[in-house]
């Protein structure tokens, strides 16, 4: 038995905003009482049940990120399961849905099972997608009855977007049919000169050709049709640009009005947080694929998490390696690790600064991505797994010190608002701050 008691419990799903006690028991949510009688507190003591005094603190379902790069199979020297599993549950994470770009990437059933079974060893929930193509060429579909029958949860050819039209349409009447998302990296290759580095200022700066606007616009525009057409469930990742957010928006007022879609899009605690403006300062530390883009970009994308038309904040957690990192800019990979981060950048930038509500944030940060790939968690309601993070929205830390094996952040020594206390899954505290 677990009581958690003094805080302000959020749930957004339930609707829930008071501040009130939380009881666990068997793993799950018991109830949740306003009030709590003197006896209630001695008695669980005398049962040998822990109480955590969560005064000042928030208490919400645990955060759940369905955008993030663990490295393995393949790449265990930039990440690992294990050490990506701690780094998530030092950011409040319960869950996360791995990406399936690992070598080899998950297009088979035994890749799934080595992915799912080794994230069984740690105390995340872990998931995965499977590619939407075999070897993530582009060329043929995979078995997608099989990937889900083994496991996966969805799909998404991430880092490599799907260039040929036709092939993606049997993709989406296919997920369709089995009811699960495809996630969508939107960026046509063939505009990019140097990936990672925005077309504008950045690139000018740099001396390079860089990443113009059109490279995502292009295929946001392509892929909101499809689905609109299709009625497949697509999510636009780690959207980059204003009009990448009009055309989401347009396209979800198109789908409520028809009945013919349902599109979702994430935002990442970089684009909503820093401008091209970070690249010129830190140079590969800020390369990422989108790039970061100019302000008035960063400022619809917050627009668009305050008005739901981006729904998810998901990190798109990327370690690399430190020699990697410090090659020249235009060799450098992309990528920035995010799942310590998080939490503190959106209490710091969404919370602090723009005026969006902790509810609001909870909501794209553990409701909305579990509702994505129908997940049983996400949620405060009593007989729902226990899954609970605890943050004082208050306090500040510095950036840094991580537990993932890679540190390439551009945020590292920064102070952000907003610090993880306890991260707790079915019932365990699996991470104290």
């Amino acid at each position: 038995m677990l009581l958690i008691k003094n805080g302000l419990v959020i749930d957004p799903g339930c609707n829930f905003y008071k501040k009130a006690n939380v009881f666990v028991k068997d793993g799950k949510i018991e109830k949740i009482a306003e009030s709590l009688a003197p006896e209630t507190q001695k008695n669980l003591e005398d049962e040998g049940g822990r109480i955590i005094d969560a005064a000042g603190c928030i208490v919400a379902p645990g955060l759940v990120d369905v955008h993030v790069h663990f490295r393995d199979p393949g790449f265990t020297y930039k990440e690992d399961i294990e050490s990506g599993a701690r780094a998530a549950l030092k950011g409040g994470f319960t869950s996360v849905v791995l990406m399936a770009n690992t070598k080899p990437p998950v297009d088979n059933a035994e890749t799934v099972s080595y992915v799912i079974q080794k994230g069984k060893k740690t105390k995340l929930n872990v998931y995965t997608g499977a590619t939407v193509t075999k070897a993530m060429a582009g060329h043929e579909i995979t078995d997608m009855d099989a990937l889900i029958g083994c496991g996966a949860v969805g799909f998404t050819d991430d880092g490599i977007p799907i260039m040929d039209e036709t092939l993606l349409e049997k993709a989406f009447l296919k997920s369709k049919e089995l009811g699960v998302p495809i996630s969508l990296h939107e960026e046509n290759p063939t505009l990019i000169i140097n990936n990672g580095i925005n077309k504008g200022k950045a690139s000018e700066y740099f001396g390079i050709g860089g990443s113009p606007r059109e490279a995502e616009i292009s295929l946001i525009t392509r892929d909101l049709e499809l689905a609109l057409k299709t009625g497949a469930i697509l999510n636009i990742q780690h959207i980059s640009t204003k009009e990448g957010v009009a055309l989401v928006r347009e396209a979800k007022k198109r789908a409520a009005e028809n009945g013919c879609g349902n599109i979702h899009a994430e935002a990442t605690p970089h684009h909503f947080s820093l401008t091209e403006e970070a690249a010129i300062r830190h140079g590969a530390l800020a390369k990422m694929n989108p790039p970061l883009r100019e302000e008035a970009d960063r400022l619809a994308i917050v627009e668009g998490l305050r008005d739901g038309t981006i729904d998810i904040i998901a990190t798109d957690h990327a370690p690399q390696g430190r020699e990697e990192k410090e090659k020249p800019l235009t060799e450098a990979p992309s990528g920035i690790i995010g799942l310590e981060t998080a939490l503190a950048l959106g209490v710091t930038v969404l919370v602090c600064k723009e005026g969006i509500t902790h509810e609001q944030l909870i909501r794209c940060m553990s409701v909305n991505p579990a509702k994505l790939y129908g997940l049983n968690v996400g949620t405060l309601a009593p007989g729902a797994p226990a899954d609970i993070v605890i943050y004082n929205p208050e306090e500040s830390m510095t950036a840094g010190d991580y537990v993932s094996k890679a540190s390439n952040s551009p945020f590292t020594g920064e102070r952000l608002q907003g610090v993880v206390k306890y991260t707790i899954v079915s019932g365990e505290i699996v991470y104290r701050g």
